[in-house]
């Protein structure tokens, strides 16, 4: 594992140059996502639709596309759900990530193209170890596994052909295969649907596990960790898991929540990053 650390440290640390001419020329690098973006949906109903071939620039686009809520675009997505390509974006869509409803409906099913997983979720993941490395060169994560607890997936009951679950159900079924070999437990225990069997599996499962990093839910790190001690009987995590070194948190404020982790996991040597990963992207 210490040469598998080594070599996936070096490669993300040759990604550091790229995030720092992102942060250098930041109009520049969205004026090109922007021209890809518009380029890549132009053959599209959606492009077709909206005359994407012919927008040079971002007053146009603004000129012949109207601001969308998700009841605007939910007739596309219906139709995407029951199987339908090429609607909002070429490339197949299978999968959905399904986000809490903030709007009229209850639920909202947001596609996830390859494209998105690739250079969105993944690369966005990638990148965050990229700077933490950057950081802290003789970080060890990677000697280890990562703790990771999802949510859950289900096929669509519209198309056998689609899938969709929340946002991190989605990202764990289509991990790369170097993340995969990094985590842990199994991805059978960390999608179950029921959630007080999944962090009793994951207790039991992951105690004899190197565990360097923790990903995941505050809220849900929290019940886990709990468990894992009161199983144990430990005061902490670092008696169970002494090479534990790093945590990459979203989903809500990270604030409440400090003070807990401190006690769980009291060393000045454990690193924090959070990320805002919405469904949406």
């Amino acid at each position: 594992m210490t040469i598998f650390n080594s070599v996936i440290s070096w490669f993300m640390k040759k990604r550091i140059h790229q995030i720092e001419l992102f942060m250098k020329y930041p109009n520049e690098v969205q004026e090109e996502w922007f021209e890809n973006l518009i380029m890549g949906a132009e053959n599209t109903e959606w492009g077709k639709l909206h005359h994407y071939k012919s927008i040079e620039n971002l007053n146009q686009y603004r000129e012949r596309v109207p601001i969308q809520t998700y009841d605007t675009l939910k007739p596309y997505i219906e139709r995407m759900l029951k199987g339908e390509q090429n609607i909002l974006w070429p490339s197949e869509i299978r999968w959905f990530a399904k986000s809490s409803g903030t709007t009229s409906d209850r639920s909202k099913f947001i596609p996830v193209s390859e494209e998105a997983l690739e250079e969105c979720h993944f690369k966005g993941g990638k990148d965050a170890l990229t700077i933490y490395f950057n950081n802290r060169p003789n970080a060890q994560l990677f000697t280890g596994k990562s703790l990771t607890i999802g949510g859950s997936s289900q096929i669509s009951q519209l198309s056998p052909d689609t899938s969709f679950g929340d946002l991190s159900a989605v990202i764990m079924k289509n991990l790369p295969f170097w993340a995969e070999f990094h985590r842990t437990p199994n991805l059978d225990i960390a999608l179950l649907e029921n959630f007080e069997e999944k962090i009793e599996k994951i207790a039991k499962t992951t105690l004899d596990v190197n565990v360097t990093g923790i990903g995941g839910v505050p809220t849900w790190n929290i019940v886990l960790f709990n468990r894992i001690l009161e199983i144990t009987g430990k005061d902490n995590l670092l008696e169970i898991w002494p090479n534990l070194e790093f945590c990459f948190h979203g989903g809500v404020n990270f604030t409440p929540y400090r003070e807990q982790f401190k006690k769980f996991i009291p060393t000045d040597n454990m690193y924090y990053i959070e990320s805002y990963n919405a469904s949406e992207g």
